[in-house]
């Protein structure tokens, strides 16, 4: 089975921080990729952008290394990376200051009436400013977009004065909150397991689901990200923006259409519903953990504080959350969400376990029934799994069996899957926000996640440890244990 590859129109991307991590690991590779397939037409032209004073020649070669590190050979066509650099530019700019933008401005306006999109692949607190010089320097027409990463924020306050930032020169409509895990292809599919079978969506509610879990976990330590991440935490990183989103998607009611803002408004609905975790209840309703020393997959590995050069420091690496939402389809529905470094494996997952049966039929030496469950394996192995009864073939009686019809991405379908950069940079070249935030998502997920941080502050306690290598601290096995269910840590 193959995918249908559709072009997109002619564009200009201009990629601030394009010398950047980000950009020499995710963005040029994903580019390749889509010019690779033929996704890339005409004369579209990416334009790297930073302050460091490099030839073209210099800057060419140093995307050519990066597609050497992160492209695999196997998809390095020789004719195709050398068709794709010569879509690569580059142009010197200080964006704190006026350095540059003359140079960009008149390369841009060889073709004013295509696409552009600008890309800020750059530390948050030089959004607004870049957007400021966009907009004074001319740069800005009815077919631009400015595509923003996380964090988006570090609290309700400081996301509001950063939205307001780049709302002084863009329209919301041009404005592209990038979440790379709404790009993920079982992510997507979700959407199309619920609103394109009749078999899911009819007992997709409190009366046939007992509870769901989603966790994202991390087998990697800080690393060099100890600095930020020491500023933010798991909560901020990961709870806030991802997970949050992906409980949306699981939780919200059939949209209108596939329509941005049908989808979104829907999305911004659950958010709104989720039951507020504030004082006491944050006490009983969350966990937070910090790593120490342990296993990791290259052997011993140092814990948090080691790695990080301080032995103050309170930042959680670990959060479990048993959320809420306070509306009639999930009344009484737990959400447990999960998320972690250093634990035994990377792995991020959604399951919805369903309630058991109300009565068995068959006799005790048939074996226990188990409950049904959903699993969607959104990385590595993507794919679906759902967990049924069944009889275990052979002579000798009735004998139950709980095993799953499994669907692998990868055996099912015979091509490559796109990384998700892949999809959402094509994305905001169409003009397609549907797994882009908007403005009150962003704010009304902070409206939740904020009490919680300020619960954490006030009682002034310590994350609790758990050894690099294991699912976390005791206490979030004891969060979900004494509802009676159990964290679902294997296939």
């Amino acid at each position: 089975m193959s995918s249908q590859i559709i072009p997109v129109e002619e564009f200009d991307l201009v990629v601030f921080g394009g010398t950047g991590d980000l950009a020499q690991r995710k963005i040029i590779p994903a580019l390749y990729h889509r010019h690779l397939d033929g996704q890339i037409v005409g004369t579209s032209r990416i334009i790297a952008v930073s302050r460091k004073p490099l030839s073209p020649k210099e800057y060419l070669t140093k995307a050519k290394e990066a597609l050497e590190e992160f492209i695999p050979k196997e998809d390095r066509d020789p004719k195709a990376v050398k068709t794709f650099l010569e879509r690569l530019s580059y142009v010197a700019v200080d964006v704190t200051d006026d350095a540059g933008w003359k140079e960009l401005k008149t390369k841009l306006d060889d073709f004013p009436d295509r696409v552009r999109a600008f890309y800020l692949a750059v530390a948050p607190s030089l959004f607004g400013q870049i957007c400021e010089y966009i907009g004074k320097t001319g740069l800005i027409t009815d077919k631009t977009r400015v595509v923003i990463e996380k964090p988006i924020g570090k609290d309700l306050a400081s996301a509001k004065a950063l939205n307001d930032a780049v709302g002084k020169v863009f329209r919301e409509d041009q404005i592209y909150r990038i979440d790379h895990y709404l790009g993920k292809e079982t992510v997507q599919n979700l959407m199309a397991l619920r609103f394109a079978n009749a078999l899911f969506e009819p007992i997709w509610n409190a009366a046939h689901i007992d509870h769901v879990q989603i966790t994202v976990a991390e087998s990697i330590g800080v690393g060099s990200r100890g600095p930020y991440y020491d500023t933010s935490g798991a909560m901020r990183d990961m709870v806030q923006n991802h997970i949050l989103q992906l409980l949306c998607l699981v939780a919200m009611e059939p949209p209108m259409s596939m329509n941005a803002d049908a989808v979104r408004d829907e999305k911004l609905k659950v958010l709104r519903s989720l039951d507020p975790i504030t004082g006491e209840k944050a006490e009983k309703q969350t966990v937070r953990g910090q790593y120490t020393s342990g296993a990791g997959p290259e052997g011993a590995v140092p814990g948090y504080l080691e790695e990080l050069g301080d032995t103050t420091s309170k930042t959680a690496t670990f959060v479990a959350v048993k959320a809420t939402v306070g509306n009639w389809r999930w009344a009484g529905v737990p959400f447990y969400l999960r998320t972690g470094k250093r634990m035994p494996q990377r792995s991020s997952e959604i399951v919805v376990s369903f309630r058991p049966i109300p009565h068995s039929i068959f006799e005790t030496g048939a074996g226990g029934v188990a409950e049904n469950r959903l699993v969607i394996r959104l990385q590595p192995d993507e794919g679906v799994k759902l967990w049924l009864m069944i009889k275990d073939p052979g002579p000798g009686g009735m004998r139950l069996r709980h095993v799953p019809l499994d669907m692998s991405f990868a055996d099912a379908f015979e091509v490559r899957s796109p990384d998700a950069y892949e999809r959402l940079i094509l994305d905001v070249i169409r003009g397609n926000a549907t797994l882009f935030m908007r403005r009150d998502e962003v704010e009304a997920a902070w409206e939740w996640v904020d009490p919680i941080l300020q619960a954490w502050e006030e009682t002034g306690d310590t994350p609790k440890k758990y050894t690099a290598g294991t699912w976390g601290p005791a206490a979030s096995v004891a969060l979900i244990e004494r509802d009676g269910r159990t964290w679902h840590d294997d296939d």
